[in-house]
């Protein structure tokens, strides 16, 4: 008898199995919004797919009347640039500290302590410290965002170079490599895709403290927007944005995931994953 570990759908079948939830969850909301609706026409928490494509179409299609922008795309672009400036600076921060932290014995006596202390602060805690050491522009935004992010990184970069085999340094050094041939040459290739993986991990925390800050203290940005209507209770606004902030997500993991693929062809496949 075949086990259920041993069971693998063909590829139809996992689009079917991967499809099947958001047409369970998609039917589910349109019979809890019919129901409600035929109470009330007016009712705001499950709004109609008609409210949905009027407010797409006002927020992402027509300008706005005050700004004579596109909101959605405005809102998009302000987001955008923050997440991928602050990932940036994290990964380049955590390729530099990761790698001496879990290479050099000095560096991970003096820096691994306070990596690990500062790992466990919630970023969102020092949310009002950033504003009132930056402001309230683009900076602490990003900062959040670094904050949030890079000692996760360092420490699991940090990691995976104290776990390489001490065979490789070993042998690097009696061929006479020096400790910067070591890095680039040995290291390097070893934990770069570990990196890409930490970092396709980070992206959901990144996506939350963007919010956050921007729903505190900003002018466009898809948190704001989605704060700034939740007065009025707008959910044909509300459910469309979190459903983008989703799908922006949802591609720049695949983006990740393709770079992994295409860079790191000797990984295992489930390494990919």
């Amino acid at each position: 008898m075949a086990r259920a570990i041993n069971r693998r759908p063909g590829r139809s079948g996992q689009i079917l199995l991967g499809a099947l939830p958001f047409v369970l969850l998609a039917a589910a909301y349109l019979l809890a919004s019919d129901a409600r609706l035929a109470v009330n026409p007016n009712d705001k928490l499950l709004p109609s797919p008609e409210s949905f494509a009027a407010s797409i179409d006002r927020l992402a299609f027509q300008p706005d009347a005050r700004k004579g922008t596109y909101l959605l795309w405005a809102d998009t672009g302000a987001s955008l640039l923050r997440l991928l400036l602050g990932l940036s600076i994290a990964t380049a921060l955590a390729l530099v500290a990761g790698i001496a932290i879990g290479l050099l014995p000095v560096m991970r006596a003096a820096f691994a302590p306070v990596v690990a202390a500062l790992s466990m602060v919630p970023p969102l805690a020092v949310l009002p410290i950033l504003f009132i050491v930056f402001g309230l522009g683009e900076l602490a935004k990003v900062v959040l965002i670094v904050f949030g992010v890079t000692p996760f990184l360092i420490r699991d970069l940090s990691f995976a170079v104290a776990a390489l085999p001490r065979e490789l340094l070993v042998k690097a050094q009696t061929l006479g490599a020096t400790s910067w041939q070591i890095v680039v040459r040995v290291v390097l290739p070893q934990v770069l895709p570990r990196l890409v993986g930490a970092l396709r991990l980070s992206l959901g925390p990144a996506w939350l403290f963007l919010i956050s800050s921007e729903a505190i203290a900003a002018t466009e940005g898809l948190g704001y927007r989605i704060f700034l209507v939740r007065r009025y209770l707008a959910m044909d606004v509300i459910l469309p944005y979190v459903a983008w902030i989703t799908l922006l997500a949802f591609l720049l993991d695949y983006l990740l995931q393709r770079l992994s693929r295409r860079a790191f062809r000797w990984l295992p496949g489930e390494q990919h994953l």
